[in-house]
């Protein structure tokens, strides 16, 4: 798959994986992320807060 992480996630005690949200978003615009056949846009704002919308 095209635009992975190029490093594994971290992986906290509790086996939970931790992305960095900027490893998602390579291009630095933003990221689609696939569930159920269903797309959602990852943004990173000017602000740096994160926005997923369908």
């Amino acid at each position: 798959m095209p635009n992975l992480p190029s490093s594994p996630p971290e992986t906290r005690t509790d086996d939970t994986a931790v992305y960095d949200a900027r490893d998602l978003v390579v291009n630095g615009e933003k990221a689609n992320i696939v569930l159920d056949g269903q797309t959602y846009i990852l943004r990173i704002t000017r602000a740096g807060k994160l926005i997923l919308t369908k």
